[in-house]
């Protein structure tokens, strides 16, 4: 520490490394845990009329670790900004916020609600919007880093959207009574 009291930049990069090793795994894990609960090779999923904009099945894997690669860094920084004012507030908001994002997998595909799925995603986005004006006033990086993974929610409720709207009949619908359908 210097006489000012302040921590050097290199205490500051240090502290962000310690708690960047913890967030990132942290976040990973997390979401694959989460992924754990359903994904797209359930019989009810292959059995959904898919939406136009959706995209190969392979790219869901690829961009969530990617942003949850990215929301442990946010976080990470936000962590090290010790001392800094609303700091505990901005890390409250985002476990509640993270906690929702995770329980979107289990309430679409676990619990088949494309609807449920559809508002836990409203949440997400909403939540989201106030954790990065949150992280803003902490590290304004933290909240930019936020931005694809923001995109990343919306896009995700459009889909959520499309295929409620294209399977109206399949949402809450029980797998083991599912119906197999044909497109001609």
């Amino acid at each position: 520490m210097s006489n000012s009291g302040l921590a050097s930049k290199g205490q500051l990069r240090a502290s962000f490394l310690r708690w960047a090793l913890f967030t990132v795994p942290a976040c990973v894990l997390l979401g694959f845990v989460s992924g754990q609960f359903g994904g797209a090779d359930s019989i009810w999923f292959q059995s959904l009329i898919k939406p136009d904009i959706f995209p190969e099945p392979m790219w869901f894997g690829i961009v969530w670790t990617a942003l949850f690669i990215i929301i442990g860094i946010a976080v990470a920084l936000v962590c090290a900004a010790w001392g800094a004012r609303g700091r505990t507030a901005a890390l409250i908001v985002f476990a509640l916020h993270f906690m929702l994002t995770l329980a979107w997998t289990p309430v679409f595909f676990g619990a088949y609600q494309m609807t449920a799925g559809l508002y836990v995603l409203a949440a997400v986005v909403i939540t989201l919007l106030v954790v990065m004006a949150l992280f803003y006033r902490v590290r304004k990086l933290a909240a930019v880093l936020l931005v694809p993974y923001l995109a990343w929610v919306c896009f995700a409720a459009v889909l959520n959207y499309e295929f409620l709207k294209l399977n109206p009949d399949a949402d809450g619908q029980d797998p083991t009574q599912a119906v197999q359908r044909f497109e001609i």
